[in-house]
């Protein structure tokens, strides 16, 4: 089953780039194109889209707005990022819209493509130095345990183990190593803990679990 695409950017030059790098590749079907955000978000509404390649500065509507329409459209749908600048503000603003993924547009196109393929597999991909500056923000942000242990009564203890590993950033293996899970066994868990959650993908679960005091107990 492929990949249903829309890319939205209002360079028609990069639109048309990225549309053919994408289209290339046997896993991916772009459906749609976009000038704007209010383009995108028609995109989605007319399409049943798996991933979107938003950029941020665009007329009319832009990315982080856009994404967050999107979400609230279509749950189903995850937003990667493909920006000219990491910036800081970027990055916290893609990630709080509920983005799932953050690239800049020097990414080389197997690159791309790789991370359109993992966030619409449900993963998390943001580039290395925004993933620095945003897990240097969760980490100073101040936790609310109180907060935390109501959420938690949702979780059994094994996926309350989970959470605590995922925020120190591990993987699916390293998780299973830890805790003598098979990968498969800790995907299951992951994708049990973000529905009781209501998170997108695992990125926002080490926010969540920063931000409610769980990381590093």
């Amino acid at each position: 089953m492929t990949v249903r695409v829309v890319v939205a950017d209002d360079q028609e030059l990069i639109r048309t780039s990225l549309e053919t790098v994408l289209g290339a590749d046997p896993r991916i079907d772009v459906v749609g194109t976009a000038a704007d955000g209010l383009q995108a978000v028609d995109a989605c509404r007319q399409h049943a889209v798996d991933v979107v390649v938003m950029d941020v500065r665009m007329p009319r509507m832009n990315g982080i707005d856009a994404t967050r329409a999107i979400l609230q459209l279509s749950p189903r749908t995850s937003v990667l990022i493909l920006t000219t600048f990491d910036l800081d503000e970027y990055v916290f603003a893609a990630i709080r819209a509920g983005a799932s993924g953050f690239l800049t547009k020097d990414s080389p196109g197997r690159e791309i493509v790789e991370a359109v393929c993992r966030v619409a597999d449900g993963d998390a991909v943001v580039a290395p130095r925004a993933a620095r500056s945003l897990l240097s923000y969760v980490r100073t942000a101040p936790g609310d345990p109180a907060r935390a242990d109501e959420a938690l009564t949702a979780l059994s203890p094994r996926e309350r183990e989970v959470v605590a590993l995922l925020a120190t950033g591990a993987s699916n293996d390293e998780i299973g190593a830890r805790l003598y899970l098979t990968t498969n066994t800790v995907k299951t868990h992951v994708k049990s803990i973000l529905g009781k959650l209501g998170l997108a993908d695992r990125i926002h679960v080490v926010i969540w679990a920063y931000e409610h005091g769980v990381a590093g107990r």
